[in-house]
């Protein structure tokens, strides 16, 4: 019987699934044909891997091929599968042994001269054959050290078609790159030593970071909006090895992996311009979606620049990550799941004119319906809302200018997060912002004293009962930074004061 089988892995998002190739060869007339629900760069496979084979000196043979990817009712994509068609090809024909396919996932992209190229997913590959009980994994030298990110596995890369088969033929050890990456030390974060003043925006920042919270600024130009945002990952603890992988996984798939320590090991930062499109924040593009800045930004910051800029359905696409932690793009091919839990930021200007406060000319109804852009929807899912106002003379002269160091501020930022994870130990929750406001009121009440400034705001209409959960959400953060065992009303009134203070009455007005 000239059938063998070997295994490569389809991603769906960030989900892989194990997929088995089965290639027989039977009587009849020469020709290749892919069943399984490829697509086309999949079904082109068929040329590909012909020319591979030939071009790398084996024999290509004269029957009627039929590779199947099972299971069949799923849809394929891509080129990740030339490898395991083409070592399927050479088992059936026996060029090279079938059990030396047992049990060995294949990924990796054929050139028509037999060079295995690197392909894009190869991290969530690896996770995926792991879980399905898989050890032994083939990629191509491109993305070795990616794969190798996986504890446990053996991994084997390979350059050309021709390696390919000396490892299956004879047992060969692989290719190694040609010379080591230098790794470079990571940049130098921007530090909040460097912005001058802004005592109430400083604070707001160590709390968002705290408690993994939302921020809104409003405030005229150039008074340090922009500098406040792009420091809070300098504020954020570094990722564990879990949330490493798991952050890394996502840029594998959009291909953004740096060759040079592929592993992900700060909190990603992204700032799109304010022309993105929907597709470009949340995820979008043909067949299975591709993650957006919003799923780049998981476990990180999305800092949303001019805020009121951006068009209505971009931002209110954010509605889902925010909420849930993680987005749903459905397309006709498929649906794809990518985690997007993010801190988001966004900072806005008072008015379309952008001028200072005496040289804006802006009517008040002008100035309402710049702001009206953000939906109220939108900000009800943000927790902290602050004026940041223009930095003074006295306030640049005062300590050179120069504020807290980001050091200090993190060091706080670290300790409040160990003692919200030591209280939420056992569940799944990492950080305040993380616990449902249910869950956060039955099993760790704040008491009804603490609570009396929310609960007449909730009663008087001026918050959501949203915004009464978020309100807890916060002074629980405060509580952390603090070293309370639990807030009281000082860290609800605060809280409250985040929602509906100066930012809020802006928008209001």
């Amino acid at each position: 019987m000239a059938l063998a089988r070997a295994w490569s892995v389809a991603l769906v998002g960030v989900e892989g699934h194990v997929v088995e190739v089965e290639a027989d060869l039977a009587q009849g007339l020469p020709g290749l044909t892919v069943i399984g629900l490829p697509d086309a760069s999949l079904a082109e496979a068929r040329d590909r891997i012909k020319a591979a084979i030939v071009n790398s000196g084996e024999h290509w043979p004269s029957r009627r091929i039929t590779l199947a990817l099972s299971p069949a009712s799923m849809p394929k994509r891509g080129s990740s599968f030339d490898l395991a068609l083409a070592a399927g090809v050479l088992a059936a024909d026996g060029a090279v042994p079938r059990d030396a396919l047992a049990g060995r996932v294949l990924v990796g992209e054929l050139g028509l001269d037999g060079r295995v190229r690197g392909v894009p997913g190869v991290l969530p590959a690896v996770l995926a054959g792991l879980r399905a009980g898989f050890e032994r994994f083939v990629v191509p030298v491109a993305n070795l050290r990616e794969a190798r990110l996986v504890p446990g596995v053996s991994v084997i890369g390979v350059v050309s078609l021709r390696s390919l088969v000396g490892v299956l033929r004879e047992g060969l050890a692989g290719d190694e790159p040609d010379s080591p990456v230098a790794v470079c030390a990571p940049a130098a974060l921007p530090d909040l030593i460097d912005v001058a003043g802004q005592a109430d925006g400083r604070t707001a920042l160590e709390v968002a970071a705290a408690g993994g919270h939302h921020l809104f600024m409003l405030g005229p130009p150039g008074a340090g909006k922009t500098m406040l945002a792009e420091r809070l990952p300098g504020l954020l603890p570094e990722l564990s090895v879990e949330e490493a992988l798991e952050v890394t996984a996502i840029h594998s798939v959009a291909g953004l992996l740096p060759s040079a320590g592929p592993l992900i090991t700060r909190p990603p930062f992204q700032d799109p311009h304010h022309t993105a499109s929907v597709a470009a924040i949340v995820g979008g593009g043909s067949g299975i979606a591709r993650p957006g800045a919003a799923c780049l930004a998981h476990r990180g910051v999305l800092f949303l620049d001019e805020a009121p800029e951006f068009a209505p359905g971009v931002l209110d696409g954010l509605r889902q990550p925010l909420e849930k932690g993680w987005a749903s793009i459905a397309r006709a091919g498929g649906t794809a799941v990518y985690p997007a839990r993010f801190s988001l930021v966004m900072a806005a200007n008072p008015c379309p004119c952008a001028q200072a406060q005496d040289g804006c000319t802006c009517p008040p109804d002008r100035r309402r319906r710049y702001l009206s852009r953000l939906s109220g929807p939108l900000l009800d899912r943000v927790d902290l809302r602050v004026t940041v106002p223009r930095v003074t003379r006295a306030e640049m002269l005062a300590d050179d200018g120069r504020g807290e160091p980001s050091a200090v501020v993190a060091a706080r930022v670290a300790q409040a997060r160990l003692v919200a994870a030591e209280r939420y130990d056992g569940t799944t929750w990492r950080t305040n912002n993380d616990v449902p406001p249910t869950e956060l009121r039955r099993r760790w009440p704040a008491g009804r004293a603490a609570t009396k400034q929310a609960d007449q705001a909730l009663d008087a209409g001026q918050i959501t009962a949203r915004g009464y959960g978020r309100v807890l959400r916060v002074a629980w953060t405060l509580a952390d930074l603090q070293g309370l065992t639990v807030p009281g009303r000082d860290q609800v009134g605060l809280a409250l004061g985040y929602r509906t203070g100066l930012a809020a009455r802006s928008l209001a007005a």
